[in-house]
Parts: C-alpha cells; sequence; structure tokens
C-alpha cells in the first residue's frame, strides 16, 4: 500500500475537479505515491511528466468530482435535509447554466451557506477516503 500525502491530494482533487472533466488531470503514482498534474488548457505547469502517465497501469487518475457524486447529486441531497421546501427550486436551477451561483445565493439567503460549506468539505473528505482504500492507497497526514 503506497502513501498519498492528504494535502497533496486535495490539492490535486481541487485542481482536475475546477474544470470541466478531463481539462485538468491529476495522477498518482501507485509505486511512490507522488502526483502527477497535467492540462490541456495551460502550460503552465513545469513539471515533466512521465511519457506513460495516461497509459500506464503505475499511475491512478484522480477522479474529477462528478465521477464521486459530489456535484450536483450534493447540493441537491443538502437542499433535501437543510432546505426541504426549496427542493424543487434547486432542482430547477441544475436544468441551467449558472446554477452553482443561484444555488450559492439561495443558500446565503436562506442563512446556511456555511452548513453548506461544512457539509460539502465533509462529503470531499468521506469520498476521497473512500476512493484511497478502494485502490490501495493510504491516505496520510502531514
Amino acid at each position: 500500500m503506497v502513501a498519498v500525502r492528504h494535502d497533496d491530494l486535495s490539492m490535486a482533487f481541487d485542481f482536475g475537479s475546477y474544470a470541466a472533466p478531463m481539462e485538468h488531470s491529476a495522477y498518482v503514482s501507485l509505486d511512490t505515491g507522488k502526483i502527477w498534474w497535467t492540462s490541456d488548457s495551460s502550460d503552465v505547469l513545469d513539471e515533466e511528466t512521465p511519457d506513460d502517465l495516461e497509459t500506464s497501469n503505475r499511475y491512478l487518475a484522480i477522479p474529477h468530482r462528478n465521477e464521486l457524486d459530489l456535484g450536483r447529486r450534493l447540493a441537491l441531497r443538502f437542499v433535501a435535509q437543510a432546505l426541504p421546501a426549496r427542493y424543487d427550486c434547486v432542482e430547477g436551477f441544475f436544468r441551467r447554466q449558472g446554477a452553482y451561483a443561484r444555488f450559492k445565493d439561495l443558500l446565503e439567503h436562506e442563512g446556511v451557506l456555511e452548513r453548506w460549506y461544512s457539509f460539502e468539505a465533509d462529503a470531499v473528505e468521506n469520498a476521497l477516503r473512500q476512493w484511497c482504500a478502494e485502490n490501495g492507497l493510504e491516505l496520510v497526514q502531514t
């Protein structure tokens, strides 16, 4: 079992999830735990990546938040718990562009924005821990 630093995995997860799926990616080496970053839209990543990064079974792609149900579904789970009367309204947000801005505006108006941030952080933490366990990675604090 290879050790992966929690902070490194968290930053790589955020990097990969910041953009559309596959625009930014990060991979963890199953031999060393080192994380490699790639981007289709930016050349600012100075570090040379291994040639076989995307093809070798020695590297594991860090999932995008949508792959772990941490996007729309997570927001709707939160609303179902915290603001059940607003569920249909929020569900409608996610049928159009700009959903997260409207969603966060509603949460702020309802006084539950900080609860959302905590709920989201806990969900991300749990999902990453589960992903690591399923893939034979030991998540270590540094």
